[in-house]
């Protein structure tokens, strides 16, 4: 049986990103071995969008996008792109160490996720 998923960032600055996670976002991590962090990430949900070709997209859910940015803004995390609104929810994306974007939302549609 499937006990969760695992996904991967990739970067050419892959010490400078698993900071940002550890420091910045503050999620607890296990050292693999040689410094191979890996992070236990909040509970997570997947969608599948219909589309030409496959791909694959990682975002960061909230639930109160305004304070969320703040409170990265004071660590020193700056926005890629403008907050927008969607049908399904707030959008913006963070800017990472390397220079890659890692999508940030507060969902409007109903989500598979506990209520805390």
């Amino acid at each position: 049986m499937i006990t969760g998923v695992h996904a991967i960032v990739y970067s050419r600055q892959a010490d400078d990103v698993r900071a940002f996670f550890r420091d910045v976002l503050g999620w607890e991590s296990v050292d693999a071995g040689h410094g191979w962090l890996i992070f236990a990430a909040p509970p997570a949900e997947l969608a599948v969008h219909p589309a030409e070709e496959g791909s694959h997209e990682l975002y960061l859910m909230c639930d109160d996008l305004d304070r969320t940015v703040a409170e990265l803004g004071q660590k020193g995390v700056s926005l890629a792109r403008p907050i927008h609104e969607e049908s399904w929810g707030r959008v913006t994306a963070l800017q990472l160490p390397d220079g890659s974007m890692l999508g940030l939302y507060e969902p409007r549609h109903p989500t598979a996720l506990p209520t805390p």
